[in-house]
């Protein structure tokens, strides 16, 4: 086997570029395309709800199987490359359709045409998703260099979600006052904004995957070992601390995701007013640029005095904090918005140190496991933080769409065009905007205390710990090296 060289500051750039632009369309999918089809489509929050779940654990199972697709690809560019590039043209193509529905179809249309177009995106992301992280040993090697990419790429994949998280709503009503008709009601320019903000990201999508797979070189001998999901969970039964971490994962994107799916609302039918969007892209503009400094900025800090186990705790302690402060000022008359950057501070700053830290806990319980059973599952371990991002994604939607319907929180609920001028909010129940308060914070703020008491009882990797193994792997590897040695010597090979 050909060794790789050391990775150049171009090759790690593009990668990192690569998650950025597959974050963008992963996160204008999770946050927008319910608000988009229940809010905006008047698309049934129920039946929406059951196709973002049925669709993302879909979508979570069928990763194996696109596994087995690349392992099998033999080509003169690879065997990751060229479906990291269909895929990212097709979902990119996929995008923009599940963007751009007609909105004159009659509710059932609009239903199968939000299946249709849902579930194609969740296969063709997988399409991509799945070389784009499987190629990572295909061009680096083992150990901290390929840990340090693996860290680097979800970093830049928390900045892509970031980006969208910060210039969604700032650039739709934009786009859809330039290109809907001048008459045109405030949810038709909504509704024309997504259209063609989702262009946007694909296209943009599409230039950083190329970038990608231009500048990353994997080698040509390069082999990927598929999972299925029989062996992720047995990979888990073999390895109670990576089962651990994948349960605190799902735990906090389930609480996350939640918030995320159902703050848009919380802003157009609870903060009201007719600059409620202004608000809205005021708050995630400040909560994005925390998230991204947290990533780069406030966790590299915190290392320096806390280990990952004391941040991982002092993440979740911000993150109830800002859960709890954000339904206190729920309670108020909420005039001022900047008053919701002291929650959004401590939930976003929370969200992308958690980020880093989760995805460095795997990477450790990767050695673990080798310390433990002499197996090294990496790609299980990481197969499966897929699968239960994914899988979180979905229970998160299907609960939000859940809060929706219960509060009656659906297009066609509010009063005249004139009246919203005024204030959003009118006509809305004050029983359904503590309902939306409830949700958004109380459910959160359970599992990340359910995730504390789990992690507390059950991990065991400290820094120590981690340092510790990794002496006993060193002294087991160069044992093996050298029986290795002495037994083709025995054989004569002399190696060769």
């Amino acid at each position: 086997m050909t060794t790789s060289q050391k990775l150049t500051g171009r090759a790690k750039f593009s990668y990192a570029l690569g998650a950025v632009g597959k974050d963008m369309v992963y996160m204008l999918s999770a946050s927008y395309v319910l608000y988009y089809y229940q809010d905006l489509l008047s698309v049934n929050a129920i039946a929406m709800g059951f196709i973002l779940m049925a669709a993302r654990v879909f979508d979570a199972f069928n990763d194996p199987i696109m596994g087995v697709v690349v392992a099998k690809t033999k080509t003169k560019w690879g065997k990751f490359r060229p479906w990291l590039l269909i895929g990212t043209l097709t979902n990119a193509a996929v995008l923009f359709l599940m963007f751009a529905a007609p909105p004159k179809m009659d509710a059932a249309g609009l239903v199968a045409y939000a299946a249709v177009t849902y579930i194609l995106w969740g296969v063709t992301y997988t399409m991509m998703d799945i070389p784009y992280w499987s190629m990572i040993p295909a061009f680096t090697e083992g150990g901290r260099e390929r840990e340090g990419l693996t860290t680097l790429a979800r970093t830049s994949a928390g900045v892509g979600s970031a980006i969208i998280t910060v210039f969604t709503m700032m650039f739709v009503p934009k786009l859809g006052e330039l290109f809907a008709a001048d008459d045109a009601g405030s949810r038709a320019v909504e509704i024309e904004g997504f259209k063609w903000f989702s262009l946007i990201v694909a296209i943009l999508f599409v230039v950083f995957t190329v970038l990608t797979c231009l500048n990353v070189k994997e080698r040509s001998t390069a082999e990927m070992k598929t999972v299925s999901v029989g062996e992720m969970f047995r990979a888990l039964v073999r390895n109670d601390q990576a089962m651990t971490v994948t349960v605190a994962i799902v735990l906090i994107n389930c609480s996350i995701y939640l918030t995320s799916n159902l703050v848009i609302y919380f802003f157009k039918y609870d903060f009201g007013t007719v600059g409620w969007n202004d608000a809205y892209v005021l708050f995630n503009m400040f909560g994005g640029a925390i998230q991204v400094l947290s990533m780069m900025v406030m966790y590299p800090l915190l290392r320096r005095k806390f280990t990952s186990l004391q941040i991982f705790y002092i993440c979740l302690g911000m993150a109830v904090v800002g859960y709890a402060v954000l339904l206190g000022l729920a309670f108020t008359s909420m005039s001022i918005v900047y008053l919701l950057f002291i929650p959004a501070f401590f939930i976003f700053a929370a969200n992308g140190m958690l980020t880093v830290i989760t995805t460095v806990f795997l990477a450790n319980t990767v050695d673990y496991g080798e310390y433990k059973n002499s197996r090294r599952d990496e790609s299980v371990i990481f197969s499966m933080q897929t699968f239960v991002v994914k899988l979180a994604s979905g229970i998160a939607a299907l609960a939000a769409s859940v809060c929706l319907s219960v509060n009656h929180l659906q297009a066609g609920t509010e009063v005249s065009e004139a009246d919203k001028l005024v204030d959003w909010s009118l006509g809305v129940a004050q029983s359904a905007k503590v309902g939306l308060r409830m949700t958004m914070t109380l459910i959160p703020v359970a599992g990340l205390i359910v995730a504390v008491i789990w992690f507390r009882r059950r991990f065991t990797l400290t820094d120590e710990k981690v340092r510790d193994i990794a002496s006993i792997l060193a002294v087991r590897r160069d044992a093996a090296a050298k029986a290795s040695a002495e037994a083709d010597g025995a054989d004569g090979t002399d190696g060769e």
